[in-house]
Formats: C-alpha cells, sequence, structure tokens
C-alpha cells in the first residue's frame, strides 16, 4: 500500500535510508521485546520451580559409606530379581549374563581404534561406464 503512495519523482537517496533505518529499527525493537520476554517467563518457572522452605528437621542420620562396588549384590530386592531372571533364563542367556559380568568386573572394554580403513571395491555401482560423466556426446 505504502508503494502506491510514493512519487518516483520527488523520490530521493534519503527517503531510501530513511525507511531501511525505520525497517531495522523496528526488527530490532522486536528482537529486544522477545528476548525480554523470554526472560521473563524464565524468571516466572524459576519461581514456580523453586524449592519450599525447608520442613522441620529430621534426626540426624549418618551418611552412607561410600565403598567400591562389589561382585555381590547388598540389597535383598535385588538378590531376588537376579534369582528369578535367572530361573527363567536359558542356557544362552546364563553365558551373555556371565561374560558381561567377567567383562565389567575384569575392566576389559571393547576400545575401537581411531583408525579408518577404506578400500576400493569393484562393484556395477561404481564402474565408469554406468556413470553419466559424458553428458554431451
Amino acid at each position: 500500500m505504502v508503494l502506491l503512495l510514493v512519487n518516483p519523482e520527488t523520490w530521493t537517496w534519503a527517503n531510501t535510508w530513511t525507511v531501511t533505518g525505520l525497517g531495522f529499527g523496528i526488527v530490532l525493537v522486536l528482537l529486544f521485546a522477545l528476548v525480554f520476554i523470554l526472560m521473563f517467563f524464565g524468571w516466572i518457572m524459576q519461581k514456580a520451580t523453586a524449592p519450599k522452605a525447608p520442613k522441620a528437621p529430621q534426626e540426624d542420620k549418618p551418611a552412607p559409606k561410600a565403598s567400591a562396588p562389589s561382585a555381590e549384590p547388598t540389597d535383598e530386592g535385588t538378590k531376588v530379581a537376579i534369582a528369578m531372571s535367572l530361573a527363567k533364563a536359558g542356557d544362552e542367556d546364563i553365558a551373555a549374563i556371565a561374560y558381561a559380568l567377567y567383562l565389567a568386573q575384569n575392566k576389559k572394554h571393547d576400545i575401537p581404534t581411531a583408525m579408518i580403513s577404506l578400500h576400493k571395491h569393484e562393484t556395477a555401482w561404481n564402474e565408469k561406464s554406468v556413470g553419466m560423466n559424458n553428458v554431451g556426446f
């Protein structure tokens, strides 16, 4: 609509730079407004998820001592779950579990090398006679 009101005979470079500056200014103002709106939403979400005031202090319980993981599970429920899963497992499943435990306990892992080996394979897909290298006959 604005283009219809522009008279090409009186339009100058000053008018062009004015319109360009106004457009750029409007974009910057909207960008800053969007940034502040998003920051405001973040502030609201931080207030909503902030922890509530602590309740009455509980009895002091000694912190559990950190120990190295042992091969024997300490939790009774874990022992029951392992026993039930092994009771239902077949010979191949038990062998896979035993091998995984062996690798985990002996710290042997499959460490891939950083070497990439590329070998040229002669197939019909990379034949020069099939390729479209010569477009113009």
